[in-house]
């Protein structure tokens, strides 16, 4: 690892102004050295000794392994014996991980990541909505209606914060519903991808009432049990989407910069 390398990850310990998932010294460790992995400011190839980590972080040798353990887990390194810490290619990253996901958001890759995870998605959920039109309990197509109902009371009103909380719940119970196991764990995928919009400015403060009706569409279609509707519903969602953000995927440099801090 060169100076330059050295100097992108140095922390003060005590400093509190990094968004942890947890409190203390090892999760603000974990949280710099994956956001500048996953912000490949630490590049792949490149190597890093724990004994230089140790210090510029001033943690204890296992504070450094476990948080070095916890970034193997996700594939973004691997530990090799007398070499240290390997930083990996993105292809061998846990692309699904809510963490890694996270750090992407953060990062200047943030449009290429939320590019890819809408366009996945696009592929994913109005399948899903079109199976819970077949398959969906009874309880389940109720508690969409509901949904969709404060969905559209939280737009009007211009509650962010509401509408993204409803929003994934929403699209989660429409996963579940669908009663494909493999759908329904890709809930945290599209928790993430919601809230990184909203977090980084890319959500209107009221919704278009397109937007609004087409979640009372959805809902209603699963509820009648009306499959070819309700995944149409569903890909307008998607559509609508990508079209909000078009404007981030012609941009001649998609970077950070694009999408307000």
């Amino acid at each position: 690892m060169n100076d330059d390398e050295q100097g992108m990850f140095t922390v003060d310990p005590k400093d509190d102004s990094l968004t942890t998932v947890a409190g203390g010294l090892h999760a603000r460790v974990l949280e710099r050295l994956g956001l500048a992995i996953c912000g490949q400011e630490l590049t792949t190839g490149s190597v890093m000794k724990i004994e230089d980590i140790e210090r510029q972080y001033g943690a204890s040798r296992s504070v450094i392994r476990e948080a070095v353990r916890v970034l193997e887990s996700m594939g973004l390194v691997t530990s090799r014996r007398r070499v240290g810490v390997l930083i990996q290619a993105p292809s061998e990253w846990n692309l699904y991980d809510p963490q890694v996901i996270r750090w992407r958001l953060a990062s200047r890759a943030r449009v290429t990541q939320l590019r890819s995870l809408t366009e996945l998605r696009t592929a994913i959920e109005p399948e899903a909505a079109r199976l819970a039109a077949i398959r969906s309990p009874l309880t389940n197509a109720s508690d969409l209606m509901g949904l969709s109902g404060q969905l559209w009371a939280a737009g009007e009103a211009g509650d962010q914060g509401l509408f993204l909380t409803l929003d994934i719940q929403f699209h989660s119970l429409v996963l579940a519903s669908s009663g494909n196991e493999m759908f329904a764990k890709l809930d945290s995928l599209v928790g993430e991808v919601l809230a990184g919009r909203t977090n980084y400015g890319l959500m209107p403060n009221h919704p278009h009432e397109e937007a609004l009706q087409l979640h009372v569409d959805v809902a209603s279609a699963i509820q009648r049990g009306a499959p070819d509707a309700a995944q149409s519903a569903m890909l307008r969602i998607m559509q609508r989407t990508m079209e909000e953000m078009a404007h981030l995927w012609d941009a001649p440099h998609q970077n950070g910069e694009f999408i307000r801090r």
